[in-house]
């Protein structure tokens, strides 16, 4: 599963800390996700959604496979 979260934190100026700190997660975790080495699950998702004022589907894309 591919993810915007690099990018929807870069619009809304948050460091990798300052998101998983919203969310209840470690820094590591959101690194993770990023580098598509960790798929988050559905209350993650829909925290991380949420902070960007997003759908959970404009910021995990899934991938033939997935």
């Amino acid at each position: 599963m591919k993810n915007n979260i690099k990018v929807e934190r870069a619009i809304k100026n948050l460091t990798q800390e300052e998101l998983a700190n919203q969310v209840g997660v470690s820094r590591q975790t959101i690194n993770a996700m990023e580098a598509n080495k960790y798929v988050p699950s559905t209350v993650l998702a829909l925290k991380i959604a949420k902070i960007f004022n997003k759908q959970v589907e404009e910021i995990f894309i899934l991938e033939k496979g997935d």
